[in-house]
């Protein structure tokens, strides 16, 4: 039989845990210090190419790749696997909240007090649905991302904050920017083949994306940020594609279901708010603002919103008009270029989409408010 003695020790130990938990959920977050003006202390990152500031660079199987020039000739530190000249909407916005540039969580320096600000994890060639990436090699889906956030990210962050997740996570920005290559490298390569309609197809986007708010949600988070896919069929990927006569415009059968998809998500996310209680969702409609970039470019400073900026290997060259060519030219003047390569924006153009994101007062840009107001909330 044990002895009194010989018992203590475990009852002090199981003591020392059951302390130690609550006061790891009852202690306030040790938040790194930030512009007093905002209560948001970071932002995490989901999503594609458009948001993607390199986790692809250390995904050896991938084959959206962002890290040679011409990209990143504008960026202070070249090519680091952004999609585009210079910085891109997620580096602006970060400037807007006066934040640190976000490190990626594929990154191996990623971690400890690095993680304080958020953490990115897009990767070009994502998607909402695991399948979507296939044609990319080694991407990360949106739900990989989230288990990342999950299971490596969450755990590290309440070490450093001394906190439980649930509080922490309320003060950060969640960023989604997603669902574009889900038509690209999914639906539209696939048709007419398709097994699903148009309708059915979309209704599964949302069924995934409502699941992977909600586990975003269970997790803490509070405040998102959600970008409507972009106009692709008036990319020059997609013209290249479509017959000479017909290239007189944006590609509008690639545009229409697209733009049915947006206008689902925004009413959407108007109704996860209900069944969300505390959450908030900024829709930005990205779709829209890029839109009347093309439609009136001299109003925003642009003059040519058809051909890509830098050098792209062909179709007739074997290539499929959208990444730039490893060490190929670009153009002089990236700043009245739309595009760079064949499906991404420009520095120029992420800009704006930053600053009408942060500030706009147009319900039709951003709904149903912006982030500025957001983080004052």
């Amino acid at each position: 039989m044990m002895s009194q003695k010989a018992k203590t020790p475990n009852i002090l130990l199981i003591l020392s845990f059951i302390f130690s938990y609550f006061a790891l959920c009852n202690c306030e977050c040790k938040f790194a210090v930030t512009n007093e003006t905002t209560k948001i202390r970071g932002m995490f990152v989901f999503g594609s190419s458009l948001v993607d500031n390199g986790n692809n660079n250390f995904l050896e199987k991938c084959k959206a790749k962002a890290n040679y020039l011409p990209y990143g000739v504008d960026y202070v530190k070249g090519p680091t696997g952004r999609f585009t000249n210079g910085k891109n909407v997620i580096d602006l916005l970060g400037d807007h909240l006066k934040l640190p540039t976000i490190p990626t969580f594929k990154d191996p320096t990623t971690k400890g007090n690095m993680i304080l600000h958020g953490v990115s994890f897009a990767s070009g060639g994502s998607g909402i649905l695991d399948e979507t990436g296939a044609v990319s090699g080694e991407v990360m889906s949106m739900n990989e991302q989230i288990r990342n956030l999950e299971n490596v990210t969450v755990p590290e962050l309440e070490k450093q904050l001394g906190c439980n997740s649930k509080e922490a996570l309320g003060n950060y920005l969640f960023v989604v920017g997603t669902g574009g290559n889900d038509f690209s490298l999914n639906y539209f390569l696939n048709f007419p083949h398709n097994n699903a309609t148009l309708t059915a197809f979309i209704s599964k986007l949302i069924t995934g994306l409502s699941q992977q708010f909600q586990r975003l949600y269970d997790l803490g988070a509070r405040k998102f940020v959600v970008m409507s896919v972009y106009p692709n069929g008036c990319s020059p990927m997609v013209l290249a594609r479509v017959p000479i006569p017909m290239r007189t415009g944006c590609f509008e059968p690639v545009n229409v279901p697209l733009h049915l998809y947006n206008t689902i998500l925004r009413n959407f996310l108007d109704e996860l708010m209900q069944k969300m209680p505390g959450s908030k969702f900024v829709y930005v409609n990205v779709y829209k603002i890029i839109r009347d970039v093309i439609l009136t470019p001299s109003q925003y400073g642009f003059d040519n919103t058809k051909n890509p900026c830098c050098e792209v290997t062909t179709i007739e060259e074997g290539g499929n008009e959208t990444l730039c060519k490893n060490g190929g030219h670009s153009c002089s003047n990236r700043a009245k270029f739309v595009w760079f390569d064949g499906l991404h924006p420009t520095e120029a153009v992420n800009i704006v989409l930053a600053n009408k994101a942060f500030a706009s007062d147009l319900d039709c840009e951003v709904h149903p408010t912006n982030i500025k107001k957001l983080m004052e909330e």
